[in-house]
């Protein structure tokens, strides 16, 4: 009977050797990055079907979570029971099928229509990723039952793996959104990890012949399978961007006319002949707001003389729709766009024909790539006629460009007697364009509310809020919209509705303050919708 002083050492038992040190580290930390690689990844590979949202990362993180939790318990009871030389090769192999497989499964279930929401989000979640997630999540605890020898060094044996684990996970996570992002479309990525999971596999497999020949080929078929699936499955974008999967659409009623998807809706239409031509509601508003505050008396600026020229800051670029008619028809103007996509201002230059005009002449329009909240604290103060917020994009909103403290900013940048207008998408509660609206009231004592005619006849839609330091020109604002009529010279299918004054108030009476501190903006649109 030993002594108190003396250490129970239990001899490794007959049967599985243990793996090298070396490999045992590869295996974790390989496994555990490509989960975190498939997590962040997700993002985007959702985004054409569900938009980006924090509603669409709380689904992929929990449903990864998940696929860890369940991964690691089902792992390690697996290896008490088989031998974990077999199960690895399997393991891999399985795992690198099924992350391939991603690609065609989220494709067909997103093709198959309906909005986006936490429902939708999670279907697509557990159906893609969970898979995947659950099986590479079982491989460190197969390894660890490997390398586990005697009672003595148990801990500093499954502390050494389990850091290592982590460390594997922090470097799918920073290499992927730091470099991988910028550097492949996403499926090209899902496939090689894949490939590069199912090709260890198979290496391991030879290496020990644990598992049996039919075992492997019939996985090594379920890869090839997923591998043509995903190839043959069609993308959703023509460009996949770090931001945003876009597509540029030719109209087929209007050789001229480009129509720029940002996710999975339609974000901006451009004439490239007249770039007077405003197809869409929200923009007609915020021209409309241009010109009043310009001077306009409600009357088409582009029927007479150039009128004089402005200074514009644009908060978001889209298919700078905006700025085109501003230099066409204030000719000389200084404008400036912050947008944080550089690959979308590549596309929009060069299959949207748009020139930002040589350096230092009186057309130039200033690019600058990087956040909008970061980029405006550069503009000088009081150096903006206007500045349009349109960095609402897909069905996601940039919470730090809705709330008081960023607002404060903008007013810094607009000089007394300008504007500042911005696009707002909401539901039918209209929730989220409540309380947006009442937070620029919080920062600019004169408001106007134009809300667009799928917002008044309750559906999802866009409305447009113009604000000032100055009293504004609500008599032509109203005129304007009262004559609008589309590019086709149909008149819309109601206009909307102008509201401010004591109208206003009464809208906006409890609406939530956004700040820094609280800005719920997902979840006051989602209970909007």
């Amino acid at each position: 009977m030993p002594s108190e002083n003396e250490t129970t050492v239990i001899d490794a038992p007959a049967g599985p050797r243990p793996l090298a040190g070396w490999l045992a580290i590869a295996l974790v930390f390989g496994t555990s990055a490509a989960v975190l690689v498939l997590e962040i990844l997700a993002g985007r590979l959702l985004a054409p079907y569900v938009g980006v949202s924090l509603e669409t990362f709380t689904g992929i993180i929990g449903t990864i979570l998940a696929g860890i939790a369940v991964g690691a318990w089902a792992g390690g009871v697996a290896a008490d029971h088989v031998d974990p030389r077999r199960l690895l090769p399997i393991m891999l192999v399985l795992g690198g099928a099924l992350a391939i497989a991603t690609i065609p499964i989220v494709r067909v279930l997103g093709e198959g229509g309906g909005a986006g929401g936490g429902f939708r989000i999670l279907v697509l979640t557990a159906f893609g990723f969970l898979p995947s997630a659950t099986v590479l999540s079982a491989v460190p605890p197969a390894v660890i039952k490997l390398q586990l020898r005697d009672l003595a060094s148990t801990g500093s044996t499954v502390g050494r793996l389990s850091a290592w684990g982590t460390g594997g996970a922090l470097f799918g996570t920073f290499f992927t959104g730091f470099v991988l992002v910028a550097a492949a479309a996403v499926t090209t990525l899902i496939v090689v990890v894949g490939v590069l999971l199912v090709a260890s596999g198979f290496a391991l497999w030879l290496a020990g012949r644990v598992a049996a020949s039919g075992e492997m080929l019939g996985l090594g078929g379920l890869a090839a399978v997923s591998l043509v699936g995903a190839l043959v499955s069609g993308s959703p974008c023509e460009t996949q961007t770090t931001y945003y999967c876009l597509s540029v659409i030719e109209d087929p009623a209007s050789p001229s006319g480009r129509t720029l998807l940002l996710d999975d809706l339609r974000h901006s239409y451009v004439d490239l002949d007249d770039p007077t031509v405003l197809e869409f509601w929200y923009i007609r508003r915020v021209v409309d707001a241009i010109e009043v505050a310009a001077g306009g008396d409600g009357t088409d600026v582009t029927a007479g003389e150039a009128a004089a020229p402005i200074d514009v800051v644009y908060l978001g670029g889209g298919a700078f729709t905006v700025p085109r008619y501003v230099r066409a028809t204030r000719p000389g103007s200084d404008q400036t766009i912050l947008e944080i996509d550089g690959d979308l201002v590549e596309v929009v230059e060069n299959e949207i024909d748009f020139d930002r005009g040589e350096p230092g002449s009186a057309d130039e329009v200033e690019i600058v790539v990087g956040d909008g909240r970061l980029s405006l604290g550069e503009i000088e103060s009081d150096s903006a006629d206007v500045v349009v917020g349109d960095a609402f994009g897909s069905r996601a909103v940039p919470f730090h460009l809705a709330t008081e403290e960023f607002l404060s900013d903008v007013d810094r940048v607009v000089r007394p007697g300008g504007i500042y207008v911005a696009n707002i998408i909401d539901g039918s509660g209209q929730d989220f364009l409540r309380a947006e609206t009442a937070t620029i009231a919080e920062v600019f004592p004169y408001v106007a509310l134009v809300r667009g005619p799928g917002i008044v006849e309750g559906r999802n839609g866009n409305s447009v809020v113009v604000a000032s330091q100055s009293p504004l020109d609500l008599e032509s604002l109203s005129a304007r919209l009262s004559a609008d009529v589309e590019p086709s010279g149909r008149a819309e299918d109601g206009v909307g509705d102008l509201l401010a004054g004591a109208d206003l108030e009464a809208y906006l009476d409890g609406a939530t303050i956004l700040t820094d501190d609280f800005a719920p903006v997902d979840q006051l649109i989602s209970s909007s919708s």
